[in-house]
């Protein structure tokens, strides 16, 4: 599914953070690496310290994946990756956008912050402006979030994939089984995650109810566990297809609110990502970029992989 990886640099330690990402999927995928820096326009041009800088990085990084093939390599045999490193001049989330569509880049591993902190690539400017306009799958790194442990030294991988019964929202599941096939001795843990929203009393009583009384406790126990039920039967259909591939995966159905719970599950697992949809059920309507997603992007501290269906 993947074969290019472009991952932007500004030269600051912040942003360098996803080339321990980087050079962990090129080597565990095989996949060809660009590192592309952009210059300030006012400059009008490339300085030799961008050049110097950008090839450097391009040398480390290629030397970084053919350790991890060596260290990775079992009966699926690596082959060769090509890292390249390049320059562009202009405003960063435009050439960004720009350079991964005339490359045919298909992943773009991208830090949640840049050059001084959070004065340069913040969500909402660099990072938010590319996951919002570009339909290239974007794995972004909360650069600067407290991780005891880097991820080349994760000793598990689990992969949290939140799903509201949409199509939408399933359109992230080849990306879900490309990177649980990934080559390396840690084990990789597939977890479905599906919330069960919490039911509540309405505020009013239509005209057709007018005067019945209504037991609403066993009312609203009953919707919720038949929710949850069909919650669990959805996720047990998606399983089947894992297994099939020789997967591990697990289903959980939480009762909450989707944002609040997702977040708060993906927190208490140390060595996990979450692999979601921008848009969920109905479109925009729920798991959209700038409502649960965006969410989700600010609360938790592992990576996500922001997918956004054709």
């Amino acid at each position: 599914m993947y074969h290019r990886m472009l991952v932007p640099l500004d030269g600051s330690e912040l942003a360098e953070t996803v080339c321990i990402y980087a050079k962990e999927l090129a080597g565990r995928l095989d996949l060809d690496v660009i590192l592309l820096h952009v210059g300030n326009p006012s400059t009008q041009g490339i300085v030799p310290m961008e050049l110097a800088y950008i090839d450097h990085m391009a040398e480390t990084v290629s030397r970084q994946i053919r350790d991890v093939q060596k260290a990775t390599d079992g009966e699926q045999k690596s082959k060769p990756v090509k890292v390249s490193g390049e320059l562009a001049v202009g405003y960063s989330a435009e050439e960004i956008i720009r350079f991964a569509d005339d490359n045919s880049v298909d992943l773009i591993v991208l830090a949640s912050h840049g050059r001084s902190g959070i004065k340069r690539w913040t969500i909402g400017s660099v990072a938010g402006k590319v996951m919002s306009a570009t339909t290239i799958p974007v794995w972004l790194i909360k650069a600067g979030a407290p991780v005891d442990t880097p991820y080349d030294k994760w000793p598990s991988k689990t992969l949290i994939v939140p799903l509201d019964g949409s199509e939408l929202a399933e359109s992230v599941l080849p990306h879900v089984e490309t990177l649980a096939k990934q080559r390396g001795p840690e084990p990789v843990e597939v977890v479905l995650v599906r919330i069960s929203e919490i039911m509540t009393i309405p505020t009013y009583y239509s005209p057709d109810i007018s005067g019945v009384s209504l037991n609403w406790g066993n009312i609203l126990q009953e919707e919720t566990i038949r929710r949850k039920a069909e919650a669990k039967k959805y996720l047990e259909e998606i399983e089947k297809r894992f297994k099939q591939g020789k997967i591990n995966v697990k289903s959980v159905v939480i009762e909450g609110k989707p944002n609040d719970e997702i977040v708060e599950y993906a927190n208490k697992i140390p060595f996990s990502m979450i692999i979601m949809a921008t848009h969920g059920r109905s479109g925009l309507s729920r798991l959209v970029y700038g409502s649960v997603a965006a969410n989700i992007i600010h609360g938790v501290a592992g990576p996500i992989l922001m997918i956004k269906p054709q």
